[in-house]
């Protein structure tokens, strides 16, 4: 009886003296958190899909407390909205974000890019694009496995099963770039979603030479320059036999689109172009006869001094009269 009661005591007083030593650590080390970080974690969406650019929603809102400024800082899930409602808490400019879209810049249709060869492996972009370059010509286009409809949580991106490509709905999409991540050919682009939804943008990522490029799709860029010389803008560059437009320069003037001779370049959301009016003929001069041009005129009559003395006596004879 006495050992079970020195072992009851023994065991409390070891309790009672590893809790006081609990408490004065967890004084002494405690961390201090700013209250409006839960008020900020508490009006995100909370999808936690890295598209702000931090782990998370509970990482942007710790960000955006300690930054002490929203500038460069925008959840495109919430969108402005949300980015109003963080403003009011932590009492700061909310910034006003240009709103953005993914572009999937891959035009390989099964018209555009006939198949091959057969893929018969596990339904992934990602173990495709490690095993080999496609199903195509073309090793820079697009899988069409649909990692990236998967790695979408708003359902935003589907596989058009005409076409073989994804297709972005821009009223679901939020920029968050999980799809730009999920794609392992990197053919989809987070740009702004520019005027009335209106875009214009190189529909291809093919870096081949213009001759091997043509032969594996009929639309993808050969690299002629063409655009880059009719731009008047300067948005436009070419690298690596690939043109690009750059959205921030680009002023939508859509001369590009008309020279390029691939077709490759693509204006989306735009209203339909008014016919451009024939200038009219000019008049063809009046046909002249063989015989005019071979009679020559007569010659013009030349008086003789004694035709016009006569010719001016008769004339002041008649004003006499």
């Amino acid at each position: 009886m006495n050992l079970i009661l020195i072992a009851v005591i023994s065991l409390g007083a070891i309790a009672l003296v590893l809790a006081a030593i609990l408490y004065v650590a967890s004084k002494k080390f405690a961390v201090y958190e700013d209250p409006r970080i839960a008020q900020v974690g508490e009006v995100l969406p909370q999808a936690n899909c890295g598209g702000c650019g931090y782990p998370g929603c509970s990482g942007f809102a710790d960000a955006c407390v300690k930054a002490g400024s929203l500038d460069g800082k925008f959840c495109p899930v919430g969108g402005q909205p949300v980015m109003a409602q963080i403003a009011d808490i932590l009492g700061l400019a909310a910034g006003e974000a240009e709103p953005m879209v993914a572009v999937v810049r891959c035009n390989g249709t099964c018209m555009n890019r006939p198949r091959i060869n057969q893929y018969d492996g596990a339904k992934s972009c990602a173990i495709a694009a490690s095993l080999y370059g496609g199903e195509t010509g073309c090793s820079y286009g697009c899988l069409g496995c649909g990692d990236c409809v998967a790695a979408c949580q708003f359902d935003a991106i589907h596989m058009n099963p005409e076409t073989g490509l994804p297709e972005v709905d821009e009223a679901k999409c939020t920029a968050c770039g999980a799809c730009v991540k999920a794609c392992p050919k990197a053919i989809i682009e987070i740009r702004p979603q520019g005027k009335k939804s209106r875009r214009v943008y190189i529909s291809c990522v093919n870096k081949d030479k213009g001759a091997v490029a043509r032969k594996a799709c009929t639309v993808s860029c050969i690299g002629c320059g063409k655009c880059v010389k009719t731009c008047p803008f300067e948005a436009i560059t070419l690298e690596n036999n690939l043109a690009y437009i750059d959205p921030h320069k680009c002023k939508s003037c859509r001369k590009c689109v008309e020279v390029c001779p691939q077709n490759t370049i693509i204006e989306l959301n735009f209203p339909p172009r008014k016919p451009k009016e024939e200038a009219p003929a000019a008049p063809k001069p009046a046909a002249v006869s063989k015989e005019a041009v071979e009679t020559p005129a007569p010659a013009a009559k030349v008086e003789t001094p004694a035709e016009k003395g006569y010719r001016s006596s008769e004339s002041n004879r008649i004003i006499t009269e």
